[in-house]
């Protein structure tokens, strides 16, 4: 039995770019849910879609 075997740091499977796809879809529709409009929702990053749904009171701040 190798070493790296039991490390499930190195044995988990990586996520794929269609599940990257499917979780940025489903933050966008949360994102509109919450009140910004649909294209301003198209132009964030993941970084800025993930901030805007942790701390939604950030929301009027970052989109006017």
């Amino acid at each position: 039995m190798s070493r790296n075997a039991r490390n499930n740091d190195t044995t988990r499977p990586r996520k794929s770019g269609a599940a990257k796809a499917r979780r940025l879809l489903e933050h966008r529709r949360r994102i509109v849910a919450l009140g910004v409009s649909e294209e301003k929702a198209l132009q964030m990053d993941a970084a800025r879609l993930r901030l805007l749904l942790s701390k939604p009171q950030l929301i009027p701040n970052y989109v006017k």
